[in-house]
């Protein structure tokens, strides 16, 4: 009978924990980093431009039922006075849009004005060209009546 001596019994079985004690994996793959960073959290993506297509309402009037909402679609704003909770709708203003192509805010753009779409409609602004901000997820401008100017606040809805 083949007696293995005690040495090379611990021998055996050292070699066969080295031998399957590192067969496990790591969790998260670690950056080469000092500071053992995972991959993912060191590749974040970029952040994306806002997405200001769709309807926005106006947050700061003074009237429940009455306030001023645009509509972004493509390279158009439109804004319309709005009143009788929504039954009466004139245009206040149609221009360009100019979307933004970086997450950078505050982002802000010039529009100009559609004369033909604007120019029979006798709430219109009379304007050539109008700024714009977005900011804070709120896209605001001045809108002048009757001798009176306010800055309009929209949020998305």
């Amino acid at each position: 009978m083949n007696k293995l001596t005690p040495l090379a019994l611990t021998v055996t079985i050292s070699a066969a924990i080295a031998l399957t004690g590192c067969a496990s994996t790591p969790s998260a793959p670690v950056s080469p980093s000092s500071h053992g960073t995972p991959v993912a959290e060191a590749t974040k993506e970029p952040a994306k431009p806002a997405d200001l297509t769709g309807t926005w309402k106006q947050t700061n009037s003074a009237a429940a039922d009455s306030y001023q909402e645009a509509e972004i679609s493509g390279n158009v704003i439109t804004i319309n006075w709005v009143a009788d909770n929504g039954d009466t709708k004139s245009i206040y203003w149609i221009g360009t849009f100019t979307a933004p192509t970086d997450a950078t805010t505050p982002y802000k753009w010039t529009s100009t004005r559609d004369k033909a779409a604007t120019e029979s409609a006798m709430l219109a602004s009379q304007d050539d060209t109008k700024d714009f901000t977005f900011q804070d997820d709120t896209v605001s401008y001045t809108a002048s009546a009757l001798g009176t100017t306010t800055t309009i606040k929209l949020k998305k809805s």
